[in-house]
């Protein structure tokens, strides 16, 4: 059975994005989800009920994938998803400036945000054919080099929710978000794929992401995908991108790359040298620290990945 505390973070999956979602009782929720997987143990001959059926999402669902935007929007150009950024951190300084009357404390609080903003911009890469850290990372299947496509980097911390989304952009604009969710934060049976997948298709309609496929088109305007990234990152991400846009990315690689050129980025990692990057534990304690955070959350990544580039 999912914990109260674990369906109250599903249900409020706005991920940092200066979103609020609505959520009904968790106590209620607890108590269906619980009822409906008895219901299914029963009726295992039945046909599995469909949360979307014929690819069409509820009123709810439609409604929970804007709110998983929050303040960004598909086609803003770099500059436009910093400031909207930079907006999102005064919001959130702003209560802990207001929370102490101590100018110095104040004063510190001011710096964190601004060194917070410029760390993301830092972060902004470019995939023209060199190699880069991200090319063995848990986004290593999210873009492709030499099709004009580039990527900026920040963690969501806040709250203790040790996360963080990506953007992606081509020619400039912004058509994909790649959010990462530390497994670290959910407890016992709750920190099994099924069962966040699981409250991801009910939230918002989500599918599970087909590498096979690569599928991002489909239904509505912004779509949602489940990945499982446990095994090697210790997190389980959604992928949320505009599906035309989507659609006209993956034309365009498909135009433009070799077909000899498009393998699997991770195989390739097998083969590599070994190079080692700095560890999500690492980036972890640094953002954290950055934004006041003295206890440190638990668990840190298996697999290395790039940050501060």
């Amino acid at each position: 059975m999912l914990r109260t505390r674990t369906i109250s973070y599903l249900l409020v999956l706005a991920l940092g994005a200066g979103a609020t979602v609505t959520a009904i009782s968790a106590g209620e929720d607890s108590a269906a989800w619980a009822a409906k997987k008895k219901a299914k143990k029963k009726k295992a001959k039945k046909k599995k009920v469909k949360v979307v059926a014929s690819g069409k999402l509820t009123a709810d669902q439609k409604k929970a994938r804007e709110e998983l935007m929050g303040s960004f929007q598909f086609g803003m150009s770099k500059d436009e998803v910093l400031a909207a950024l930079s907006k999102q951190m005064d919001e959130s300084y702003a209560e802990q400036i207001n929370a102490t009357e101590d100018v110095a404390q104040q004063d510190r609080l001011r710096k964190e945000k601004a060194k917070e903003l410029q760390r993301v911009k830092k972060s902004w890469v470019e995939f023209k054919g060199e190699k880069t850290g991200w090319d063995v990372s848990i986004v290593d299947e999210q873009f492709k080099h030499n099709v004009d496509e580039g990527m900026l980097e920040y963690w969501e911390n806040q709250g203790g929710k040790n996360q963080r989304r990506f953007f992606f952009f081509d020619d400039g604009k912004l058509y994909k978000m790649f959010i990462q969710v530390d497994t670290n934060q959910f407890d016992g049976d709750a920190a099994t794929f099924d069962v966040f997948s699981e409250g991801m298709k009910t939230r918002y309609g989500a599918k599970v992401w087909d590498q096979a496929e690569a599928d991002l088109t489909g239904e509505g305007s912004i779509g949602v995908r489940i990945i499982d990234k446990s095994r090697f990152y210790d997190a389980f991400c959604l992928v949320v991108f505009d599906t035309k846009m989507a659609k006209a990315v993956a034309a365009d690689r498909k135009e433009r790359i070799p077909a000899d050129v498009q393998d699997n980025t991770m195989l390739n990692s097998i083969r590599d040298d070994g190079t080692d990057t700095p560890s999500l534990d690492d980036n972890k304690d640094a953002v954290q620290g950055a934004i006041g955070k003295d206890k440190k959350k638990g668990g840190g990544s298996k697999a290395t990945d790039p940050s501060d580039n």
